[in-house]
């Protein structure tokens, strides 16, 4: 062993956790420093957020029980939290990173998450939470693969690609903010990104000069896994690829019954796993598309995300009209999304098939119809609501509140349907019981579609329809396929209903997920209690950090936890490490 060597230095901090875990599950570390950085995506420099330099930020590419460690450093000029869309958390919603269970990063400081990505696979995604913060970026991939005791229900794609589609705009996520609060409609985006990048050339009337856009490399006769997200701020967006099938096989966590499309409309906060064949004869170079839905301006088609599908035979640049889409066609796309259904004789985390939590057999203990309306003034001011309420965040966290019991910061009341009163603001929280089986009616009464996100669980999206939903609409759920996942869309003048099981404990937000809305109030929490002592929930982090009524247990920064005291190596890097590690580990063991 050379002394000094940085290489191992970093062998050796590495060593001794893989080796204190060495009999439960792997590790794995990963160090960012967010920052505001400047990028061109639509031809003129403007400021976005980077993680550790880049934007997009890295993929957190993981297996099925790993432990995640992720250390940020907040370079930011304001407070910070990142969320993890998709992922449960199972009784630790300390590491939810949201304003109703963590205290905000201040700027200049660094915390460290630790979670366990426990009994799930999948496609799912990061970002900031807090102050419109996401419209900048600040968003990443999570891949979390089967075990390999657990097979694939498809052959092994030759490839893995994340794909991350979005609206777009110019002006800055505090000028956005801004107009928010100031009641100004967001209005048409400047641009549609694909992985960061403005669009392919494909018309010189509608799109500049020098814009970089993103190329995707193939092989002809292969196939990929594209994991695509819609990481936007308010805009439905249809994804297709020029000429090639889309083979859907999973969606947030959940494998499907696998059906081809020649298109998704994929709403806000979504994700979703399609197998694309290399099968054309590559005369041309192929559109990768992300245009918006359901909006009837002429401004809007103007606006389309477009990146390339390179073959590495390719005769020739892509050129002509983009692949043709009605723009305005609810019920195809509603019809689209009750295609989708869970395939339950395969196996995801667990070796024993999905199907085989019967969810349409279950008793149902709470009901819960929540509708949402247009904008609506509260105290003077632009709000949204749920049920009439337009969640109002205190300064101490819910779950902190919780844990020191802490009376007057939330209220376990919200209703479980519009009451007959003028729309208010408050901190109302539903009252979820531990095990039960609820079931909640999202009612559009806005005009354009909404997606609702729930976090800590996935649940079944049992029905959806046009019209109010009655008594009556339960005739068509479906109780045995419906898929599980954590974000539904629900149309205007609509409502879509979902099931789901409440055995996590913890306090779990639900919101929309369309910034816009959700900055404006469109959120509440979910608090699950289980009345027995848990030894298994986990406690109160020790780093964790302290703010409103509970600021004067804060200490200093440089009192706190840190978990970056090795020299950084990249994500990717430090998984194969680990697993080098372990394999030298049973080496020295035969």
């Amino acid at each position: 062993m050379v002394s000094g060597s940085p290489y191992l230095q970093v062998s050796f901090f590495f060593f001794l956790f893989v080796v204190s875990s060495f009999a439960g599950d792997p590790y794995v570390f990963y160090d960012w420093t967010v920052s505001y950085i400047t990028a061109s995506p639509l031809g003129d420099k403007q400021q976005v957020i980077g993680i550790n330099g880049q934007f997009p930020g890295p993929i957190l590419n993981v297996t099925t029980n790993w432990n995640v460690v992720v250390n940020v450093k907040n370079d930011l000029d304001e407070a910070l939290l990142f969320t993890w869309n998709g992922i449960q958390h199972r009784k630790n919603s300390w590491q939810d990173g949201v304003s109703g269970t963590n205290c905000p990063i201040p700027a200049g400081w660094n915390w460290t998450y630790e979670f366990q990505v426990k009994d799930q696979i999948g496609s799912f995604f990061y970002f900031p939470s807090l102050n419109f913060q996401r419209a900048a970026g600040g968003y990443g991939g999570i891949i979390i693969n089967n075990r390999a005791v657990i097979p694939l229900p498809f052959g092994m794609p030759d490839g893995d690609i994340s794909i991350f589609i979005s609206d777009s705009y110019t002006k800055s996520h505090k000028g956005l903010r801004k107009d928010v609060e100031n009641g100004v409609d967001l209005g048409v985006p400047d641009g549609i990104l694909i992985n960061g990048y403005g669009p392919y050339r494909y018309d010189p009337t509608l799109v500049k000069d020098g814009i970089v856009y993103q190329i995707i490399n193939v092989e002809p006769g292969k196939t990929y896994r594209f994991r695509v997200h819609n990481v936007g701020i308010s805009t439905s967006l249809n994804f297709r690829i020029q000429n090639h099938n889309l083979l859907l096989v999973e969606t947030e966590g959940s494998y499907t019954i696998q059906q081809n499309y020649s298109n998704m409309d994929i709403h806000v906060g979504q994700s979703y796993s399609f197998l694309v064949t290399m099968d054309q004869n590559a005369s041309t170079d192929y559109y990768i598309v992300a245009s918006p839905r359901f909006v009837n301006s002429s401004d809007w088609s103007k606006v389309n995300g477009v990146a390339i599908l390179h073959y590495s035979n390719s005769q020739g640049p892509a050129s002509g009209p983009l692949p043709i889409l009605n723009d305005y066609d609810t019920y195809f796309s509603m019809n689209q999304a009750r295609s989708i259904r869970w395939n339950i004789s395969a196996g995801a985390a667990r070796p024993n098939p999905q199907g085989s939590f019967k969810y349409g057999d279950i008793t149902v203990t709470d009901v819960y119809v929540i509708l949402n309306r247009p904008v609506e003034l509260i105290d003077g001011k632009k709000r949204t609501t749920l049920n009439g309420i337009s969640y109002l965040p205190p300064s101490t966290p819910l779950k902190l509140a919780q844990q020191f019991k802490i009376p007057g910061v939330y209220k376990l009341d919200f209703p479980n349907k519009l009451m007959n009163r003028p729309p208010k603001l408050d901190t109302s929280v539903i009252n979820g019981t531990f095990k039960g089986f609820m079931e909640i009616i999202f009612q559009n009464n806005d005009t354009t579609v909404q997606s609702y996100h729930l976090d800590g669980y996935a649940f079944f999206v049992v029905g959806m329809d046009f019209g109010v939903w009655t008594e009556n609409s339960r005739s068509t759920y479906n109780k045995w396929d419906g898929v599980a996942r954590s974000t539904t869309q629900v149309f205007p003048g609509a409502w879509t209903a979902i099931l789901v099981s409440l055995d996590n404990a913890g306090i779990w937000n639900l919101r929309a997920q369309n910034l816009d809305s959700w900055y404006l109030g469109q959120e509440t929490y979910v608090s699950v209690v289980n009345p027995e002592a848990d030894q298994s929930e986990v406690l109160l982090p020790e780093n964790s950090i302290y703010c409103g009524i509970l600021s004067s247990l804060q200490k200093d920064q440089a009192q706190r936890v840190n978990f970056s005291g090795a020299i950084s190596i990249s994500g990717s890097s430090k998984t194969v490490f680990i697993m080098l590690i372990i394999a030298l580990i049973g080496h020295s063991f035969r």
